[in-house]
């Protein structure tokens, strides 16, 4: 537990981040830091902040790669914060039976979720940014109920990441620009649920991820444990499959992922970066080359990566038609370049 009292360190710290360009296209708390750094402003009655931490390994597994098949993060593999939501609720409940007033705040911009964990004593900032938890490590989902309940505060835990650096160089892009600090332009887990085109440098870094990447928690020792444990392979999904669905199936399948817009074109652009990473199959290199004509431009785009990743006289064929007839100039210019094999 903490109190509500503003966080006006990780306010300037946000502002700094949108300022320098490092937090990207990040919403969400990013949208408003002034108030996602004081529950006060939308809670004015507000004294005090249950932190709670839910674990969601093992249960969440460890995705195995395949041929055809594409990751998801672990956090993602369902949706893991519903037993936390319902724990949640449960303490909202208990504090309204006593008389206080009481409001849930799980997955919720109007908390930076992580600054009242950690000085609610619950975890420690690790250099990976995230809040690393005794037993747990990175593996946690953060929520709070914010009351108007006198509660007693805990102390922030004196623990820190001391001389482990492992997450930094785990990094596949080399987001982790220094302890603590990530440039969300890097990111692949930021890249793959935002919106637009994925920057070609990014392409081949994605590798089999649809959404989301574990590596920096996968490195982390205090998450080991639970890592070990989580033996199951869940996580993997069809990539062709993801192509062939439509729209209301996709987002009945995966309504718990952040989709900008709820637009799936996104879960397909980065289908067809998987395929322009995988030793693809007869139907899988079908698909992209269906994609070449796509009526979304986006899609073309990234399509037409994919085959020039591929390569082949099919690719090659498939490449010169559709630049012929192709007039987005973006699209073109990456058709361009997938046939010089770039």
């Amino acid at each position: 537990m903490t109190t509500a009292a503003a966080f006006p360190d990780v306010a300037a710290d946000m502002e700094r981040r949108r300022r320098d360009g490092s937090s990207a296209q990040l919403g969400f708390t990013y949208t408003d830091p002034g108030t996602a750094t004081n529950v006060a402003s939308s809670f004015p009655w507000a004294a005090s902040i249950i932190v709670v931490a839910h674990a969601y390994l093992p249960d969440a597994g460890t995705p195995q790669r395949r041929s055809g098949a594409a990751r998801v993060a672990r956090f993602a593999e369902r949706d893991h914060y519903l037993p936390l939501r319902e724990t949640l609720d449960g303490l909202a409940v208990r504090l309204r039976a006593d008389g206080h007033r009481a409001a849930v705040l799980c997955d919720d911009r109007r908390l930076v979720d992580r600054a009242a964990a950690v000085r609610a004593g619950v975890g420690w900032w690790g250099k990976n940014a995230m809040v690393l938890v005794p037993g747990s490590g990175p593996w946690v989902l953060l929520g709070s109920v914010v009351t108007d309940a006198d509660l007693e505060p805990d102390e922030p835990m004196a623990r820190d990441c001391g001389n482990c650096s492992a997450c930094l160089p785990a990094c596949p892009t080399g987001a982790l620009v220094a302890p603590g600090l990530l440039d969300a332009r890097r990111c692949l887990a930021a890249v793959l649920q935002g919106p637009g085109t994925i920057p070609r440098r990014l392409r081949g870094a994605v590798e089999d991820r649809l959404y989301g990447c574990d590596d920096c928690l996968d490195a982390c020792p205090p998450g080991t444990r639970l890592v070990g444990r989580s033996t199951e392979d869940r996580g993997a999904v069809d990539v062709v499959d993801i192509l062939s669905a439509s729209d209301a199936q996709l987002l009945r399948e995966h309504e718990h992922f952040f989709i900008p817009g709820r637009r799936v074109r996104y879960l397909r652009r980065n289908a067809l970066v998987v395929l322009g990473n995988s030793a693809v199959t007869t139907v899988g290199a079908s698909m992209v080359v269906g994609f070449l004509g796509h009526p979304d431009p986006l899609l073309r785009l990234h399509s037409a990566w994919a085959a020039g990743r591929i390569g082949g006289p099919l690719m090659g064929a498939a490449l010169e038609t559709g630049w012929r007839s192709e007039r987005a100039a973006d699209v073109r210019a990456e058709m361009a370049l997938a046939m010089a094999g770039q």
